[in-house]
């Protein structure tokens, strides 16, 4: 099988952080691939986050993705990603991404509620995107939290956790160590928003304009 695009990316990315720094640590971001997971959920903060440590990896930061088993996983329109890692294999993260899609099945898996439990207790910057937001919310992440999700299903976080107060007019909501995303795009604002967190606002700014992201207002 064909190793994918992400996966040289990432071999690129990271030999080109050994030859300029080979004694600087590596933070990760780790992204989670799952099947059914919404492409531009998982793909859009990927293209941020690999923008930005490709192109300054002084910074110390190198992206990854992961799934459960390390396996291929087929996105909720049909394109097929090869992760990086399993969860076995993946490094320890700095910050984790919990993608959308179709998360129902996760609401009620308790191998995967209780992996996100440790996961919370051990990364220190825990973020969702889209429907993301509600499997943190059934594994009790989200609890006395402000948080947002994609507008459908803004009713559904708060039934599964009464005491979350919904922020359904924000594009991400961060509350410290947990960071929610809205809908979708809503995780490339996200990116550049953590960017800025870790690196400083000129950074996420430089980054911004190498991707030329400058959505203009629906009409």
């Amino acid at each position: 099988m064909r190793q994918s695009s992400l996966w040289l990316e990432c071999s690129f990315l990271c030999h080109r952080r050994v030859m300029t720094n080979p004694d600087a640590p590596v933070r990760y971001l780790g992204i989670l691939l799952f099947d059914h997971v919404e492409e531009l959920d998982a793909i859009g903060p990927w293209e941020v986050f690999a923008y930005w440590t490709r192109s300054f990896p002084g910074d110390g930061y190198a992206v990854t993705t992961f799934s459960a088993g390390g396996r291929p996983v087929t996105c909720a329109k049909s394109l097929v990603v090869q992760p990086h890692h399993s969860f076995a294999t993946v490094p320890p993260l700095d910050v984790l991404v919990h993608p959308g899609g179709d998360t129902d099945p996760m609401l009620e898996d308790p191998v995967h509620l209780e992996w996100l439990r440790e996961q919370r207790r051990q990364v220190p910057l825990m973020t969702s995107v889209c429907t993301g937001s509600t499997v943190f919310a059934a594994a009790g992440l989200l609890r006395g939290r402000p948080a947002t999700s994609h507008h459908n299903a803004v009713d559904l976080l708060c039934q599964l956790d009464p005491t979350i107060t919904p922020q359904p007019d924000q594009r991400y909501v961060d509350d410290g160590d947990v960071i929610t995303a809205a809908g979708i795009s809503a995780g490339i604002d996200m990116a550049f928003h953590i960017i800025g967190r870790l690196a400083g606002p000129d950074r996420a700014r430089q980054i911004r304009e190498g991707v030329e992201y400058d959505p203009e207002p629906v009409r």
